[in-house]
């Protein structure tokens, strides 16, 4: 199939993705992967509640690089008393000392971008908090971190791709493959568990492009519609995942897509996110599903080797209290991207804690 063949039918699957939203959006609430006896925890709400406190101490925790936003200023502590309530059932409680008694002598490693960091960070404060006098050992390096726990031979990983697909330094200029995952895919074989996501990084345009050429098989462009590249970056990895997965020794998770709140006329505001410090009510976001989030359940759906989704999309929308704004350490100006820790992603990985107990 040649390379407008190509194009036009990725624009096909992407007019069927925008027509069938609300389809695909009832097939989620149906087929979603997290379903505990029958009960959907991706659809609920946000509850109030004046005596929840998070699950560790933000000053306590040695492993958070950027997102402290109480250390770096944020005062108001309401964002913090939010928990998540599925319809009809219960999140389980995390147990940290449980869960690293089920990964003993286990590899996990998170691979994505800053959005992944932020959940590994989150999990490692998570588990530091239920065994503080565990002996531990850290490395902050790129592009591979980790944390292991020595007592129990659990080492957690943070591996930073932005896109999983490779880019290339050629003569040209840098290029993004979208058809090739070469030598970053060879460290994340042998793990017991990986949880990947990505988005974030391909919707960035100009100096904070990370690439200068996109290709797709034998075809150069300088640029091309930014979900098509994710639709067709995103298939290079699930090919990858069904050619090297043994889902007997490895089990995948894809977190869903995170959302940012930069745009409030989305749910009724002239502003963005700074200032907020309430979720929106409700289970819906009133602009519904991103269609990145669209694209990755038509993905997940092709794959043969089984992959988890960790459902995280509608939750996160509806937490436009949850980011750091100004309260960062390196970022200038206003951060509706990234999320304050404690914060939301100890909510993710309460959910990746129930998928497995």
């Amino acid at each position: 199939m040649g390379f407008k063949q190509q194009t036009l039918l990725s624009i096909f699957v992407l007019l069927i993705v925008s027509a069938n939203s609300d389809l695909i959006e009832e097939k989620n609430v149906e087929d979603g992967d997290l379903i505990a006896n029958k009960c959907n925890l991706f659809q609920g709400q946000w509850v109030y509640n004046s005596s929840s406190n998070p699950l560790y101490d933000s000053s306590s925790c040695p492993y958070i690089d950027t997102y402290d936003c109480q250390k770096f200023g944020r005062t108001d502590k309401q964002y913090l008393k939010y928990t998540w309530k599925p319809m009809s059932c219960n999140l389980p409680r995390f147990d940290g000392v449980d869960l690293l008694r089920r990964w003993k002598g286990k590899n996990i490693m998170y691979v994505g971008d800053s959005i992944s960091l932020d959940q590994w960070s989150s999990m490692a404060c998570m588990l530091h908090a239920s065994v503080p006098n565990a002996k531990t050992t850290y490395v902050r390096q790129y592009p591979i971190s980790y944390i292991k726990f020595e007592e129990y031979g659990v080492t957690i990983f943070f591996y930073q791709s932005h896109y999983f697909v490779d880019i290339d330094k050629e003569a040209r200029g840098r290029v993004l493959k979208l058809d090739h995952i070469g030598e970053q895919g060879n460290a994340w074989k042998g793990m017991d568990f990986l949880i990947f996501n990505t988005w974030h990084w391909w919707t960035f345009t100009g100096n904070v492009q990370e690439w200068d050429y996109v290709q797709y098989g034998s075809h150069v462009v300088k640029d091309m519609d930014r979900l098509v590249a994710f639709d067709r970056g995103l298939t290079t990895w699930a090919r990858w995942v069904d050619q090297n997965i043994d889902p007997s020794k490895t089990k995948v998770f894809f977190q869903g897509i995170s959302p940012d709140h930069y745009v409030g006329q989305e749910w009724g505001s002239k502003s963005n996110c700074a200032g907020e410090q309430q979720p929106i009510n409700g289970s819906r976001y009133p602009t519904g599903r991103p269609k990145a989030a669209k694209i990755v359940d038509i993905v997940l759906g092709s794959l043969k080797k089984p992959v988890y989704l960790l459902d995280i999309t509608i939750l996160s929308q509806l937490r436009k209290d949850a980011h750091p704004s100004s309260y960062t350490r390196d970022h200038v100006g206003t951060d509706c991207t990234h999320w304050c820790l404690p914060g939301l992603p100890d909510t993710w990985n309460e959910l990746l804690y129930a998928a497995l107990v």
